[in-house]
Parts: structure tokens; C-alpha cells; sequence
């Protein structure tokens, strides 16, 4: 019977990232509206969009080969997997939580992106390889931050599954506040901003081919291929946000005991950590321009040398 409860939790918790990931999403477009003083779409627009795209025709290049076709289900699985490995509303571990840790689930996040680049390049659309390119540079500069962040984790928590470390910052209390774990979440939050192709790396309201990054893997892209590739990637962002909320910031709110209810009752929680993250996130775009091309290699030095900071600061001042 723990095994039945434990295999269903995790079927809601896929759910929960399925059904709010777009609702997430229109949020933070409708906040960013309000900052502008714009009245901007309800925030149920990207299920509007969602339905509109399932419904319309797909059109493949004839220059196209299976990478193309295959790629969107890649993007649109990959985060559901991760979803299975983390906290996304119960602090215990559940039946897959062990199949990978931390780091793992990183490689299969990337796995999405190295499909999504080869799939602009295999249309022979001339802007695809030139976004592809980009994408690429962004990702070989954001994985050694992803490794270093991931590595700090293991030396703190004395383990990289994320339920452990997730209840390493709950017991006791205090290793929040210590120098490394800040300096920890200020690379994180580098880093989310560079993998979920934000500003001030990337502008996710500009269609101009010449400057897009993260909008280029899609660019090709129609009817049902283009909903899996929009669904994926803001599925992608709100595993992000659950890695970095759940298991680092604010582990706190999730479920403790292993009854229907209580997961259930989880869900509003981690939605209001997920609104209150969005609403720094909306400062942070606000008060930021997108960075030109070869900024973008300063910003996530940045970050990988913050992420060595935060190491070498356990290591020397633990």
C-alpha cells in the first residue's frame, strides 16, 4: 500500500507541473504588463495558446530528418522525468526519488536543449543554426555552474538527492543563513535566469531572428510540435523553480505525512512560493536590459565564479 501511495504521489505531482507550468507562465507575462503599466493578456492566454496549436496543422521541412520530429517529444518528456527525481510537494522521498540525483537531473534538462539545438540546425532554415549556436554557448557556459552548484550541495548535505539535501536546510534551520548557501542561491538564481532564457540573457517577448537564443530552438515549428516545444520549456522553468524553492530557499510547506490530503494540501503552498519567486523575478527583468551577445559569457562567469565562492567558503569556513 506505501508503494501504491507513493507511485500515485508522484503521478500528482506530474500532474500539478503539467497543469500550472502554463498558468505559471501567464503570471509572470501579466505581471511584467502590470510593472509596464500595460493591461497585457489574462493569464490563462498560454492555454488558449496551448489548445490554438494542438488544433492547427503541423508543416516539417522537406529537408528535415526523425531529429526534427522526435525532438519536441525529448523537450516535452525530459522535464516530466525530472519531475519524478524531486520535492515538487512531499518533503519524504517517493518511489522514483533514487533513479537520480541532482546532478542527473541536470544531464537530462541539457538532454532536451543538445536535441532542441540539433533540431534548428536539421531544417537548413538559415536563422535556426544561428540561434542554435547561441543556445549552445549559453549552455556549454551555464553546465559548469550547474555542476559546481550541484557539487557545493553534496559537500553541505553530504548527498546530491535532493530530498536529503532538502531536509539538510530544515535540520537545523540556522545552515541557511550561513555565507556559502547565500552565495549558493545568488548562482542558482544565474543560473535559472540564463536555462530559462530570461532576461538579462535573453528577451522572451522578442521574435527579431538575428537576436532570439532560447525562442530560436522553436522557430521551425507548427501546430502540435510547437505546443510540445512551448509546454516543455515552461515545464522546464517551473522544475527549475521547484529544485531551487523546494530543496534550497524555502523547503518548507510540502508534504509531511503520506495521505492524499496532505499532498493535496501542498499544492497551494508551493504555487504561493513559486508567485512570490515570480514577483523578484519581475523586479529583476524590470530593472535589467538584455545584455548584448558577449556580455552573456561576463554574466555566467559571473555565476560559475559565485558558485566557486560559495565551495571554497564550506570548504575553508564551514
Amino acid at each position: 500500500m506505501e508503494m501504491f501511495h507513493r507511485i500515485l504521489f508522484n503521478l500528482i505531482q506530474v500532474l500539478v507541473v503539467l497543469a500550472f507550468a502554463p498558468l505559471m507562465s501567464g503570471v509572470l507575462s501579466r505581471l511584467k504588463e502590470i510593472v509596464q503599466s500595460k493591461r497585457g493578456p489574462s493569464v490563462f492566454q498560454p492555454y488558449r495558446d496551448l489548445w490554438k496549436y494542438f488544433h492547427k496543422d503541423e508543416i516539417v521541412s522537406e529537408e528535415s530528418s526523425w531529429i526534427f520530429r522526435f525532438t519536441p517529444y525529448i523537450v516535452f518528456v525530459t522535464p516530466i522525468f525530472v519531475t519524478l527525481l524531486i520535492p515538487v510537494l512531499t518533503s519524504y522521498p517517493l518511489f522514483f526519488a533514487f533513479m537520480g540525483d541532482m546532478l542527473g537531473g541536470g544531464f537530462v534538462l541539457s538532454l532536451g536543449g543538445f536535441f532542441a539545438a540539433l533540431a534548428a540546425v536539421d531544417t537548413a532554415n538559415p536563422y535556426g543554426p544561428v540561434g542554435a549556436s547561441r543556445t549552445r554557448m549559453v549552455g556549454f557556459l551555464a553546465e559548469p555552474v550547474f555542476m559546481i552548484v550541484f557539487f557545493t550541495v553534496s559537500f553541505v548535505a553530504g548527498s546530491t538527492i535532493p530530498y536529503i539535501v532538502q531536509q539538510k536546510w530544515v535540520n537545523p534551520p540556522a545552515n541557511f543563513f550561513m555565507p556559502s548557501h547565500v552565495l549558493l542561491l545568488l548562482a542558482f538564481v544565474m543560473l535559472i535566469l540564463a536555462e530559462g532564457g530570461r532576461i538579462p540573457v535573453d528577451n522572451p517577448s522578442g521574435h527579431f531572428e538575428l537576436a532570439m537564443i532560447d525562442e530560436s530552438k522553436s522557430l521551425e515549428y507548427s501546430g502540435r510540435g510547437f505546443a510540445l516545444m512551448k509546454w516543455g520549456g515552461q515545464m522546464k522553468f517551473m522544475v527549475l523553480l521547484c529544485i531551487f524553492l523546494n530543496v534550497l530557499v524555502a523547503p518548507w510547506g510540502l508534504a509531511s505525512r503520506q495521505t492524499v490530503g496532505a499532498v493535496i494540501a501542498a499544492v497551494p503552498c508551493v504555487l504561493f512560493k513559486i508567485f512570490c519567486f515570480l514577483l523578484v523575478l519581475v523586479a529583476i527583468e524590470s530593472s535589467l536590459s538584455k545584455l548584448r551577445l558577449f556580455r552573456i559569457a561576463e554574466f555566467l562567469g559571473a555565476a560559475f565564479i559565485t558558485s566557486v565562492a560559495a565551495m571554497m567558503m564550506w570548504v575553508f569556513l564551514p
